[in-house]
């Protein structure tokens, strides 16, 4: 079976799955693949959590108290969101390597780095011998991959980050990581009636836009 984890290193809740998808890359091939969760939303005509008012406080407590709870080691940068396109692209130019996706969660959630800082840019260049990047993002066409890692995502049926893809079965959020390991220890976990009926589930009512 196929994994594919779907991230985005603005949102607070790929860091706090990022452990557990360390812990079942153990287990697994897992796929990293950085997507611009921004990209995602203008597709859906969606607003992120962080841009409505109220829901903006209470995501940033839910992720706190989660990290807290789970043990997690979590700081909020000195503003969110942000712009993650550079720190993507990088990602991008290195494959996703699971070292260097840790490295950027960890400098921007962990230790709480203005992602932007020229002294942040610094230390991940430091700790993962990037001698320039820019010049690693242009070499490496991570630009235009970034671009269709996300559209092949979209088409894939991800909507939100993170997003733990198995086979053809997407779990989204770090609170669907239980269902995923369910399902990857009964894979035909969705086929009895009630739940193959849900796909087919008609709409009671629909709201005018």
């Amino acid at each position: 079976m196929n994994a594919i984890w779907y991230f985005d290193v603005v949102s607070p809740f790929s860091y706090l799955a990022l452990r557990d998808i360390e812990t079942l890359s153990q287990r697994m091939p897992v796929i990293y693949e950085p997507v611009l969760f921004g990209a995602m939303l203008a597709h859906y005509g969606q607003l992120g959590p962080a841009e409505v008012a109220p829901k903006r406080v209470h995501t940033y407590r839910t992720a706190l108290w989660a990290a807290r709870r789970d043990g997690i080691e979590l700081r909020f940068p000195p503003a969110h969101p942000f712009n993650p396109l550079q720190l993507l692209r990088v990602l991008t130019a290195l494959e996703a390597r699971q070292d260097a996706v840790r490295a950027v969660f960890d400098l921007i959630w962990r230790e709480g780095r203005d992602p932007h800082a020229p002294e942040t840019l610094t230390l991940l260049c430091e700790r993962l011998a990037i001698a320039d990047l820019d010049q690693l993002i242009e070499k490496s066409g991570a630009k235009a991959k970034l671009r269709r890692n996300t559209e092949a995502a979209i088409a894939a049926g991800v909507f939100g980050v993170p997003t733990l893809r198995l086979g053809e079965q997407c779990f989204w959020g770090a609170d669907a990581l239980p269902m995923a390991r369910a399902y990857l220890a009964d894979p035909v976990m969705f086929e009895d009636a009630e739940m193959r009926r849900l796909d087919n589930l008609p709409k009671g009512v629909e709201r005018a836009r």
